[in-house]
């Protein structure tokens, strides 16, 4: 009798490279938006003006920059895997020690985990665009679809225990559940970073010669603007609406949750609709809706206009980050990497700036409305570059 062979199927392992990115991406949205939804309480515990509270945005996300410097340098000669879970660490350590002092522990602890997360988020990002290199502005709109449902969920998770006045189990588990995630990560196996890089015309390339270039120029204020505005709306609208409310509930605390909620649903349909439009048409459409909702938040007088204006920011700002980020991928090839430092760093120097500049011009005329029209100018000059002429690949 004849004896069958069989011939064994290796299964494909679950744990891949883009997985593991969505895992370290949601505790990294719950962290990177952090500091609004509890920047009230801590302005009322240190008795903080919004030049003041600004600060600690400025702390945050100049540590990013640094972390950001960092990560360029680390992952081509450690990897992906271990600058990812060092950053994740960095995390872990501001997060857990945030409630447990002074105003100067404080920034410290916030300046930490802004380590953590410029570290980790450009290595995430790059490294899923790198493994999809078919489909990148869909793959790395995915990965921020993961970011944003942390972002999400953090002012929700925080309002229970905003209500009993009660913070610091909040930030102890977060740490925990960081330092969980990161010991996973540590199992994983990944690909090494930017294996073309030197065979490729861009490898031999100088970083200034490529940074010189109209299109370069043009990601780098794209990447300052788009940051800042961000995170200028979401750490700033839990204060905004709190300044609307009667004072009574904490609903404002859970406005920056519809804000992350429009992100979040447009990045899930971004890759539907980037197979029925173009990169830069949704980017103009997107960038357009933004600036109908940054109009009318500052033109509502109800908390229900503030959370609908809130979540038509969200849907509107959602693509323009991992769309910028393909344009990136595909504008510069395998030297994205090296080039993406740069553009990375740019996005926290923006970060810093804008939710600063909003306290600072708050303060100075009493009006948080007033600094509010920063992210406003911004979402115009945006609109503007994408009507710019683009030659890069028009899908993911």
């Amino acid at each position: 009798m004849a004896s069958v062979s069989t011939v064994e199927v290796t299964p494909k392992p679950w744990l891949t490279p883009t997985a593991v990115a969505h895992a370290a991406f949601v505790p990294t949205g719950i962290v990177t938006v952090l500091l609004g939804p509890v920047l009230p309480t801590l302005s009322a515990r240190w008795s903080l003006s919004d030049a003041q509270a600004g600060q600690f945005f400025t702390a945050q996300f100049l540590a990013s920059t640094v972390g950001v410097a960092l990560s360029g340098q680390l992952v081509p000669r450690l990897g992906y895997r271990a600058v990812m879970v060092l950053g994740l660490l960095f995390m872990a350590a501001g997060v857990g020690t945030l409630p447990l002092g002074s105003r100067l522990l404080g920034m410290t602890s916030v300046a930490c985990y802004g380590m953590g997360l410029g570290l980790t988020i450009p290595a995430c990002n790059l490294l899923v665009a790198e493994v999809n290199p078919a489909r990148r502005a869909a793959a790395v709109s995915l990965l921020n679809f993961s970011w944003s449902v942390g972002a999400l969920a953090c002012p929700f998770l925080l309002a229970p225990l905003q209500r009993k006045g009660a913070i610091s189990p909040f930030f102890y588990a977060l740490a925990g559940f960081v330092l969980l995630v990161s010991a996973a990560l540590a199992r994983v196996s990944f690909p090494p970073p930017g294996q073309t890089v030197e065979a490729s015309p861009e490898g031999t390339r100088s970083l200034l010669t490529m940074l010189r270039t109209p299109v370069a120029i043009v990601l780098g204020v794209l990447f300052f603007v788009y940051v800042g505005t961000e995170n200028a709306m979401g750490g700033w609208l839990a204060s905004y609406a709190k300044r609307l409310s009667d004072g009574s509930g904490t609903i404002w605390v859970t406005v920056p949750s519809f804000f992350y909620a429009g992100l979040l649903a447009n990045r899930a349909l971004a890759p539907i609709l980037l197979r029925r439009v173009t990169e830069i048409g949704l980017a103009r459409a997107s960038m357009a809706i933004a600036l109908l909702g940054l109009i009318t938040l500052l033109r509502s007088h109800s908390m229900a206009g503030v959370i609908v204006s809130a979540s038509v920011i969200g849907l509107g700002l959602a693509t323009i980050y991992p769309i910028t980020i393909s344009l990136l991928s595909s504008s510069f090839g395998p030297a994205a990497t090296r080039v993406g430092s740069v553009m990375f760093m740019l996005a926290s120097a923006g970060a810093a700036c804008m939710p600063w500049l909003v306290g600072v011009t708050s303060t100075q005329t009493s009006s948080l409305k007033v600094g509010l029209a920063i992210p406003l100018v911004g979402c115009i000059l945006m609109l503007g570059l994408y009507f710019r002429r683009w030659s890069t690949p028009a899908s993911g």
